[in-house]
Order: structure tokens, then C-alpha cells, then sequence
């Protein structure tokens, strides 16, 4: 672990500083013991270190995280530092100290350092950038409604894989279920099933994750668990029967006076593939016609391309831009996009005679339509805008309808070949063969 020498840590110095190969600190001048840890994602950490038992040079050193920089300013992390140094002088062990506490910690208490310090997308064995406030968001509630409720009153150090493997089949049963009333026009609608499942389950083993990089469990026990951890290959796609009936139901649905706005935005999500609210919170900036391209600034994986059929370039050319707003489908009212899709969804599958189906099942659709008509699965991710292969792989099953076909269609001609050979091949006399 390479350091640097000691200079006065400014807010200027920290933004400045660029992660390395290797993981580094920058030490304080002013306040000995106190430094600033860039990690190799770039991550920026206030940090102590200190002599234990004694302060002598043959104690062992100890590090402890103060807490991240943008969450606490330059001083108030020396302030904290300050107060940590200081305990460690006159004997005590912050490091050890609240490594006994986080011995005792909750698993209620577990997902509240998570939430303050933990939600950060992770690439293998890196760590990458802080997560986007909705997928943090939604992260959040799912744990602190199905986590907390049945295991949140067990230390952290109690829970073992039955207690996961039991946890995950209680969510699939609905046991964390529930609707509850909060005041005028508020509620919380908590769902089981087996996808709720699978997806805390997930949230479950990144915030194991976390807490094994804190050292406030030996190993990540979601690793042990036999659950079904993934979503399989069963996803809902629509057919293009289906795309008839979800098309005739947007063109009838229109034709009553319904807000043409949730219906362009539907339709764009099916001939774009693109996620819910990267069609409904769309910006003209983010449209380049010249390109055909869709160059979103802040997608679920950061800024992103997507190439766009022609189809869904002239559906955009023929919404007129409302002045005074950047959204190609702004809100009545005040600057933000229009978000009535949620109420008129409904009114469509059923129209269409879909219920069940999901605004993320024509992303799905994208996906399953483009493999299965050849696509390579690295032009499927770039019009999908995955990040990395993996996400697409989920598709590649799809492809093989397509290749049984066609390998049918060949061996037909093959086998008529060979058929054919036998019937039709003219009987050789004796004497011709002589």
C-alpha cells in the first residue's frame, strides 16, 4: 500500500486526486495520524492510523475509517480524526473497539451502514461509482422492507444459511407482504413472490459483501445458499401477435381522446428497448437525428448511446416541442417530465388483452426480437445499452429457436437430396456396365 508524504489536506487536493494501481493515502501535515485513502475506483475515504497498546514502535498499527469525503468537508473529518487520535493516546483502541461493536451489530443496524456507506456499484472484486439515487433508492426499500421485518432483530454474527435460505423462501411466500395505510394519498404496497425474492436476495449478498470488506463477517454466507439466484431464462417476451394487440390498443385508445403522451412513450419503448424512465424523462438534447442516435446523459449505467430504427425516428419527428421545456414529453406542469404512464399502462394491457406484462417486458421484447433474428449478442447489448456482455447473455438462449429452424430447413433439403439420389437414380444394365 503506497503513501505519500505529509501535506495540508484542502477539499482543492482531494478533488484532485487520481486513484493509481495501488490504493494510496495522503497524510495530513497539520494533524498527525490523519489522512485521505484513494482507492482504485477513485474512492475517497478519511482515514486514522495509530500505535496500539501503548503507542511504542513495536505496537501493532491500526487504521480507522472516519467516514467518506463528500459525505463529511476536510474538517470535519479532522475534527473526527482529532477525537479518535485523541482516545487512542490516553490507551483505548478505536479500531478494536468498534470492531467489537459491529460484533454485536443488528442486521437493522447492518442495512443502516449500508445505506451510509456501502451503496456502490461493484465490478468483480472492484468497487465502482456511488449508485444512482433511484437504484439506491429502490435497493433501500427492498431491504428495509422484507430484511428488517424478518431477520432485523438478529446480530449479524447469529445469522446463518438456514436463516437465508429461510428468509428467501419466507419473501417468495408472501410472509413479508403487506399494504399498509400512511395518511391522505399515501401507502406502501410491499409485494412477495419469487421475483421479490430473488431480487432482495441480491441486495442481501451486496450488503454481505460490505459488510465482509468491513470485517463485520468472516465471508458472505448468500454465497452458501442454494436458492434459485438468478432469474432464469423464462422471462415474458411478447410476440408480434402481441405487438399487434398492444399496437391496436394504443391506436384505439388514442382515437378516444386518451393522453397521446403515454401512448408515444409506450410506443417508443417497444421500437427502442430503452428502460421506463430513459423514454419518459427523454430530453430533445439527448435526440440526434443527424446520427440516429439516442445519446442519453445519465442512464442506469452513466451516459449511453443507443442507436434508433427508423421507425422510432420519425415517431419522435412528429412530436412538436412544447416551448419552454427540455423534455420531448414534459408535465402539465412545472419543469419535469411527464409521469401519467402509471395510470394509463393498465388501460392498455387490458386493452390489448396482456395483463401481466410490464413496461420492462418490451425492453425484454427488444432483446429476444433482435437475437432471435440473428442479431449478434454485442449488437443487442449496444441497442440495449448494456454495459458489459453478461447482461445480454441472458438473450443468447433465444437465438436457438432460429438455428432449429433453419437447421431443419437445410436438413429437409439434405434428406430430399438424399432420398431423392436413391429413387431417382437410373437402374445400370449388365451390359451398359460392361
Amino acid at each position: 500500500m503506497a503513501s505519500s508524504a505529509s501535506v495540508v489536506l484542502t477539499k482543492r487536493l482531494i478533488e484532485a486526486a487520481k486513484p493509481a494501481a495501488r490504493r494510496y493515502e495522503i497524510w495530513d501535515s497539520d494533524v498527525a495520524g490523519f489522512g485521505i485513502r484513494i482507492g482504485l475506483s477513485g474512492s475517497k475515504t478519511f482515514v486514522v492510523r495509530y500505535r496500539a497498546e501503548g503507542g511504542g514502535r513495536e505496537a501493532p498499527r491500526r487504521y480507522v475509517t472516519v467516514g467518506r469525503f463528500g459525505a463529511l468537508t476536510v474538517e470535519q473529518g479532522r475534527k473526527k480524526a482529532k477525537e479518535l487520535l485523541a482516545e487512542a493516546t490516553v490507551g483505548k483502541d478505536p479500531a478494536a473497539e468498534r470492531k467489537a461493536k459491529r460484533l454485536e451489530m443488528k442486521m437493522s443496524a447492518l442495512v443502516d451502514l449500508y445505506e451510509a456507506e456501502g451503496c456502490y456499484i461493484q465490478r468483480g472484486k472492484r468497487l465502482g461509482q456511488p449508485m444512482k439515487p433511484k437504484s439506491k433508492q429502490f435497493l433501500i426499500a427492498r431491504l428495509r422492507h422484507h430484511v428488517v421485518p424478518l431477520l432485523g432483530h438478529m446480530k449479524v454474527t447469529e445469522v446463518k444459511v438456514g436463516h437465508i435460505e429461510r428468509f428467501f423462501a419466507d419473501v417468495k411466500n408472501g410472509k413479508s407482504a403487506r399494504d399498509v395505510k400512511l395518511g391522505h394519498r399515501r401507502r406502501i404496497i410491499v409485494r412477495g413472490g419469487e421475483g421479490a425474492a430473488r431480487k432482495v436476495f441480491r441486495d442481501l449478498s451486496a450488503m454481505f459483501s460490505f459488510a465482509e470488506r468491513r470485517g463485520v463477517i468472516p465471508a458472505n454466507l448468500c454465497h452458501k445458499a442454494v436458492v434459485q439466484k438468478t432469474d432464469g431464462a423464462n422471462d415474458r417476451y411478447l410476440t408480434l401477435k402481441e405487438l399487434e394487440q398492444l399496437g391496436a390498443a394504443c391506436d384505439a385508445l388514442e382515437a378516444e381522446g386518451t393522453n397521446v403522451k403515454a401512448l408515444n412513450i409506450t410506443r417508443l419503448w417497444v421500437l427502442t428497448g430503452c428502460r421506463r424512465d430513459e423514454i419518459a424523462g427523454l430530453k430533445w438534447q439527448e435526440v440526434d437525428f443527424e446520427r440516429g442516435v439516442l445519446a442519453l446523459e445519465d442512464s442506469k449505467t452513466g451516459k449511453s448511446v443507443r442507436p434508433l430504427a427508423t421507425a422510432a425516428i420519425s415517431l419522435l419527428q412528429s412530436i412538436k416541442c412544447e416551448e419552454g421545456s427540455d423534455y420531448v414529453f414534459p408535465a402539465a406542469s412545472g419543469d419535469h417530465y411527464y409521469q401519467g404512464t402509471k395510470g394509463i399502462w393498465p388501460r392498455i394491457v387490458k386493452r390489448a388483452g396482456l395483463e401481466g406484462v410490464t413496461p420492462h417486458t418490451l425492453r425484454h421484447t427488444m432483446g429476444a426480437m433482435s437475437t432471435s433474428s440473428g442479431e449478434a449478442l454485442a449488437l443487442t447489448g449496444a441497442i440495449l445499452g448494456h454495459a458489459n456482455l453478461r447482461s445480454t447473455m441472458r438473450y443468447a438462449h433465444v437465438q436457438l429457436d432460429p438455428s432449429l429452424k433453419a437447421a431443419n430447413r437445410v436438413g429437409t433439403m439434405l434428406a430430399a437430396a438424399l432420398a431423392g439420389s436413391k429413387r431417382d437414380e437410373p437402374e445400370v444394365s449388365n451390359d451398359a456396365q460392361a
